[in-house]
């Protein structure tokens, strides 16, 4: 569906964007600001953004295809189907790490004295814990998601079937977020974590099978206009705050605690610092959605490259914004909590640090910030899953056909493989904590964006086209992953948790097999006749 540009960016920058570059380095600024400044920046620049816009371009230059074609046409047949599965099990991980997120976010709670506001003088609702105030975060951003997904289709439609101008679909999905926020200022939706889990399974659910220009289109183009005036907002706020002499008041480096909590910084930073660096995610909706819809190659590099960079400068000012004015106590209390009896909650620390920032740089009251921060997060989260879910059910479909003989009709049904995807991404999330489910989550999001980008090597390879920008990457994040793959089975096996071992081994073979077959396929054809190289 040939689409103009600037709304297969939008499109393609909030799937890809989702909570990564905020969940990620907001748990690893934990080794200290400066390691994971550095991987952010040069690895955004030189690996996450080449992986990108390659695979992107690679897609689309090859009809469309999905990086598990591309494998198929470049590492054969075995390639295929090792990717195909690999991508699944990546899959169910991503969605059952971001449901969980915002199961828990959408429930935040924070006292009214550690975000600095006074009760009776903020927008937020409050409540009385153990006789402490409480205020409703999470309510006024759950009020938001759902009016923002209610009003998604009535904006495909005036855009798809009655041609609304440019100008007009920016105001109207401007209007819709503004009175989103307003609305649930009135009235914050209020459920407990499981009931979020299942409201939101069954919206994915729907979501996956519906035309791309009723929900997932529209909704994207709203959620980017938050997403848009958020970086705006975090940016402007950063200078002006630098203007008034505020420094980064957490630690430098601080190894040691991130080595007790997440493991050696390497590969363990490399890995929970994912789509703010790279993401084999991005690569299964460039292959996936977006390569359907832009119009010429050419637009590839815009919106494949410049979509990278976009969300690497986000990473970097998330790591800004809580390094600069959120207390080093109060984040690890929430992020890194010592109570077994209390979650994680990165979502609920960055939107308590923007707030923060948005008072501290522009007079922005401080309770109204921080709900814009978590609304920063949340659409998008679950713009992420329904793209994932519809991804995850077109590698279903394809897995079938090459696992059997015959696919029966009930799992050509798109019900049935969107059924499948959801009930397991619910499964997962339901039986393990975020934090628990993060790191294997960022694992094999890194070894598939690896595996991509040794299918686009080898695909350079065959039209003796240069390799190394993409192969020298694709070895690094290979070495790093399986290095990380080792760490967590250690700890899984101590923990006993059954389900994680065997996804992690699982991983570690599929990986391994795409691996041999790609140094197969570079010492076979290394010296042979390339195929004739297409005309860019």
């Amino acid at each position: 569906m040939p689409t103009k540009r600037y709304v297969v960016f939008g499109h393609h920058f909030s799937t890809i964007a989702g909570a990564g570059p905020i969940l990620g380095p907001t748990m690893a600024i934990l080794y200290g600001f400066v390691p994971a400044w550095l991987w952010i920046v040069l690895g955004g620049i030189f690996i996450g953004a080449v992986h990108d816009f390659t695979a992107l371009f690679v897609s689309m230059r090859e009809g469309g295809r999905s990086m598990a074609e591309v494998a198929r046409k470049t590492l054969g047949a075995s390639g295929f189907k090792l990717f195909i599965a690999f991508t699944i099990v990546m899959i169910v991980l991503v969605t059952s790490s971001f449901l969980s997120a915002t199961a828990i976010s959408l429930t935040s709670l924070w006292p009214l004295d550690k975000i600095g506001v006074e009760e009776g003088r903020t927008v937020l609702k409050t409540v009385v814990r153990d006789g402490v105030v409480m205020g409703r975060i999470g309510g006024i951003a759950s009020t938001s998601v759902v009016v923002i997904t209610l009003c998604s289709p009535l904006l495909g439609f005036l855009v798809y079937k009655k041609n609304l101008k440019s100008v007009l679909t920016y105001l109207m999905a401007a209007a819709i977020c503004v009175g989103s926020v307003l609305i649930g200022i009135a009235h914050p939706v209020t459920l407990n974590p499981t009931d979020w889990m299942i409201i939101i399974s069954i919206y994915v659910l729907f979501a996956a099978g519906v035309p791309v220009w009723l929900i997932l289109q529209p909704r994207d183009f709203i959620n980017v206009q938050i997403l848009y005036g958020g970086i705006g907002l975090l940016v402007v706020s950063l200078i002006s705050c630098g203007f008034q002499g505020m420094t980064v008041a957490m630690p430098r480096f601080n190894l040691a605690e991130g080595v007790t909590h997440l493991g050696l910084i390497w590969p363990m930073m490399f890995i929970t610092i994912a789509c703010g660096a790279i993401s084999g995610f991005h690569a299964l909706v460039g292959g996936g959605t977006t390569c359907k819809q832009l119009s010429r190659e050419t637009d590839a590099r815009q919106v494949g490259y410049n979509a990278m960079l976009l969300e690497s400068l986000l990473a970097v000012c998330v790591l800004l914004a809580l390094g600069a004015v959120l207390a080093f106590s109060d984040y690890k209390a929430i992020v890194w909590p010592t109570d077994p009896a209390v979650r994680s909650n990165p979502i609920l620390g960055f939107s308590l640090a923007a707030g923060r920032l948005f008072h501290a740089g522009l007079g922005i009251p401080v309770g109204l910030g921080t709900v814009f921060g978590i609304l920063l997060v949340e659409g998008f989260v679950v713009t992420t899953l329904d793209s994932a879910v519809r991804l995850s059910r077109y590698l279903f479909e394809e897995l079938w056909s090459i696992a059997l003989n015959k696919v029966p009709r009930l799992m050509r049904h798109y019900w049935f493989n969107s059924g499948l995807s959801v009930v397991l991404m619910w499964g997962l999330a339901y039986t393990n904590a975020f934090n628990t489910l993060w790191p294997i989550f960022g694992t094999a999001n890194q070894l598939l964006a690896a595996m991509a980008l040794l299918t686009v090597s080898a695909w350079l390879l065959l039209r003796k086209r240069r390799k190394w920008f993409t192969l020298a990457p694709a070895v690094f994040m290979i070495a790093t992953t399986l290095a990380s793959l080792g760490i967590l089975l250690a700890g899984y096996v101590r923990t006993g948790n059954y389900i994680l071992i065997a996804a992690d081994l699982l991983l570690f073979a599929l990986a391994a097999g795409v691996i041999v077959l790609s140094v197969q396929t570079f010492v076979r054809r290394r010296g042979g006749p390339g195929e004739a190289a297409p005309t860019v």
